[in-house]
């Protein structure tokens, strides 16, 4: 006769919960910030809307970082300086409590289903008419307040060097037609790359525009004021916009104006001039479409360097998508406080933005990004780390 042994309730509970909740896997190693601040794993363990949470730790040789599943943020991303000292290069915060409360509710985020503004949250998809949630005055901004960036991403599969986050946004949500997978992977390569590769299909037509919100500060989180970071884009033209930061146009020429990246310039150098530049005034800063200069459409392409002369730091993007969004901040108070126990404040970080043309019904102002049933969405973005001497 065999011996049973006795039931055990929480032996059983322990295996359902690793079971239903196994996105708790860490990947690669604990990161540890110049500062000596640890990012735990468990300061992002928590139940949202019925789905766990956690944290995510990828690493190749000189680079680490770590990305939480609500909103596929980028928590952490560190990297060397010309002296082989790490810092951590995103704005981010230590738990997920602290992004929970945040008043910048974007922070690292993916942002979807459309990023930008769409004016009075009205789109026309196909001869029919929908109203998106209006929060941003009468405007829609950034897939609405429970956009993809305030959504718990599933984990389809992590390693010491990637994480692949799914999320199926449902018809209606946030007004939008359509239920939408979307699949976003962070990779590190060998190459001291990080990409991210998103795809996305649908069973309704949709307007559909992703993009990562990562805020960046090469000299590291809380060291100061971006002014004197050094700044390449490559485009000719910006998407002008209104006193409603509503992009109206394509073909703002930026040559002869504060817009005028072509050469390398200090992002702080024209800042000085809302007062003189109607563009400036309307956005409080930069915070304007670049259509990025191509060879041809669909390229993967270089769209903006930037250097810290300090540290040395350089990070350049590529990406597939015609256009790179510059934001330098203008609005941070210093009302939230990042992982690094100092304030957020004002243009301490900036952001670049891949993404394609804002949405409008109007083909003729910008081209359509109306995703149909038929198609695959499918783009990637590189950010690659080096050091200038």
């Amino acid at each position: 006769m065999v011996k049973m042994k006795p039931f055990n309730a929480m032996r059983v509970l322990f295996v359902l919960f690793f079971i239903t909740y196994g996105s708790y896997k860490v990947c690669g190693q604990t990161i540890k910030n110049d500062n000596g601040l640890k990012l735990k794993v468990e300061d992002f363990q928590k139940s949202i809307n019925g789905k766990m949470v956690g944290l995510y730790f990828l690493k190749n040789r000189s680079i680490s970082m770590a990305i939480t599943n609500y909103g596929g943020r980028i928590v952490s991303l560190t990297v060397p300086d010309k002296n082989g000292k790490m810092a951590d290069v995103v704005i981010g915060f230590k738990s997920i409590d602290d992004y929970l409360k945040a008043t910048g509710i974007y922070h690292g985020a993916i942002i979807g289903r459309v990023a930008g503004r769409i004016n009075n949250g009205k789109i026309d998809v196909n001869g029919t008419n929908y109203t998106l949630q209006q929060n941003a005055g009468n405007h829609h901004l950034h897939g609405g307040l429970n956009g993809f960036h305030n959504q718990v991403w599933e984990v389809k599969s992590c390693n010491d060097t990637s994480l692949v986050l799914t999320y199926m946004s449902k018809d209606g949500e946030m007004g939008y037609p359509g239920n939408v997978q979307t699949e976003v992977t962070y990779t590190l390569n060998p190459k001291n790359e990080l990409s991210i590769a998103y795809k996305a299909t649908t069973d309704k037509s949709t307007p559909l525009n992703l993009t990562n919100h990562a805020f960046f500060n090469l000299g590291g989180e809380a060291s100061g004021a971006i002014y004197t970071h050094l700044l390449t884009i490559h485009a000719d033209y910006i998407c002008p916009i209104n006193e409603d930061k509503m992009a109206i146009a394509k073909n703002y020429r930026v040559k002869g104006t504060p817009f005028d990246f072509t050469k390398e310039k200090a992002m702080g150098k024209d800042l000085v001039l809302p007062d003189t530049n109607q563009q400036l005034k309307f956005a409080g800063g930069y915070d304007h479409h670049y259509v990025i200069n191509k060879k041809k459409k669909h390229e993967m392409s270089l769209a903006a360097t930037v250097v810290e002369p300090n540290s040395g730091r350089k990070m350049e993007v590529f990406t597939l998508e015609p256009c790179i969004h510059f934001f330098s901040a203008n609005f941070f108070k210093g009302a939230d406080i990042g992982k690094m126990g100092k304030p957020i404040n004002y243009r301490e970080s900036f952001a670049l933005e891949t993404q394609r043309y804002p949405y409008t019904p109007d083909k003729n102002v910008f081209p359509s990004i109306i995703l149909h049933p038929t198609d695959k969405y499918e783009t990637k973005t590189i950010y690659r780390f080096s050091v200038v001497e």
